[in-house]
């Protein structure tokens, strides 16, 4: 079984918007990055996140942009230590993250997120299902940031 998922949601702006509020730092930062983004989104650039919850930055392999269509990312996989035990060196993967974004006909936006890679173990289901839940709750922080100026993470984890 491969270990993938993808979530979806509407936004109710132009595509260009919401594609900006993904690929600019700083409005990534505005409603997602508790912590902060630097780097815009690019080909071939290594960007930075950090979360309030995770503290630290996270380096996120920037794979491919094409402006208002895809953003494809690779980042280490957040596995943690096995069960009762110490995290092995070397043990390290990435995971592929891809965000589409279809304009609608009605002036919306249909943004997807995928993301896949995590090996087939208890510790990587438990990784993949954390990170659905990050997205979805990505994709709703998104909604109401670009559609009402609301961060709605602001006090959610720390």
């Amino acid at each position: 079984m491969e270990l993938k998922f993808k979530v979806s949601g509407r936004i109710a702006r132009p595509v260009e918007e919401v594609f900006e509020a993904v690929a600019d730092p700083a409005k990534l930062s505005a409603y997602f990055t508790t912590g902060g983004a630097v780097g815009r989104m690019e080909t071939g650039a290594t960007v930075q996140w950090e979360f309030a919850d995770f503290p630290g930055a996270f380096p996120v392999e920037v794979v491919e942009v094409q402006p208002n269509r895809r953003i494809v990312l690779k980042w280490e996989a957040s596995e943690g230590p096995p069960e009762g035990g110490e995290a092995t060196p070397g043990a390290a993967y990435m995971t592929t993250v891809t965000f589409t974004f279809e304009p609608l006909d009605d002036g919306r936006t249909l943004v997807t997120i995928e993301e896949g890679g995590w090996r087939e173990t208890p510790a990587g289901v438990k990784a993949a299902f954390g990170n659905c839940q990050g997205w979805s709750q990505m994709l709703a922080a998104l909604k109401v940031w670009v559609e009402h100026g609301i961060n709605l993470r602001e006090g959610f984890y720390v």
